[in-house]
This record gives C-alpha cells, sequence and structure tokens, in this order.
C-alpha cells in the first residue's frame, strides 16, 4: 500500500516542481521585457526632448533599415509618443502578468511544503 502512495506522491511532487519552475521562467521573462521597454521608452523620452530643442524649420530624418525617410518635426514626435504610451500599456501588462505569476510560484511552493509535511507526518 505504501508503494503506490510513494508513486503517487512523487508525481504530483514532480509535476508541481516543473509548474513551479516553468512560472519562475516566465516571471524571469516578463522582467527582462519589462526592462527592455523601459529601455525603448527612455530613449524615446530623450529622444523627444532633444527634437523639442531644435528649430521648427531643422530637417529630420527616420532611420529605415538601411536608408533614411525625410519626415516632419511633428510627425517624429508624434511617433515618439505613440512609442511611449506603447511602451506604458504593455509595461502595465507585463506587471499585471508577473503579480500573477508570482502568486502562482508562491502557490505552487506551498503545495510542495504541504506534500512534504504530509509525507513526514506519515
Amino acid at each position: 500500500m505504501a508503494a503506490p502512495v510513494n508513486q503517487e506522491l512523487k508525481k504530483a511532487f514532480s509535476e508541481l516542481q516543473v509548474k513551479m519552475i516553468d512560472r519562475q521562467q516566465k516571471v524571469k521573462l516578463a522582467d527582462l521585457q519589462i526592462e527592455q521597454l523601459n529601455r525603448m521608452k527612455k530613449h524615446s523620452n530623450l529622444t523627444h526632448t532633444e527634437i523639442t530643442g531644435l528649430p521648427p524649420n531643422t530637417r529630420m530624418y527616420e532611420g529605415v533599415g538601411r536608408m533614411f525617410i525625410l519626415q516632419s518635426k511633428e510627425e517624429i514626435n508624434d511617433q515618439l509618443t505613440d512609442k511611449q504610451k506603447t511602451a506604458d500599456t504593455k509595461i502595465k501588462e507585463l506587471e499585471q502578468k508577473k503579480t500573477y505569476l508570482e502568486r502562482s510560484v508562491k502557490e505552487s511552493e506551498d503545495n510542495i511544503r504541504e506534500m512534504l509535511l504530509s509525507r513526514r507526518a506519515q
């Protein structure tokens, strides 16, 4: 009778461990994505502040692939503000996802602890 219980316990333990490791990796990935979006947002903000100091008739070019396209100052400012807004929304989404995953990791850890405590109690 003890052998089937041990097998079931080992199987459940390994499944919980795999889930926990997977969720921890997803949390790390979300952290990296948030960090990258923050860098992109900062870059856009710095570029926007530099551009606002230029005279209105300054020729500005946007890099597209291996070429540059002449664009107006307003178009470039609009693109930069759009980048910043998009980054903000993605950061909020990723932070919500990250908090959910962290809660999930915590629950998995608690389940593993309970399983080990019940194992020791037997």
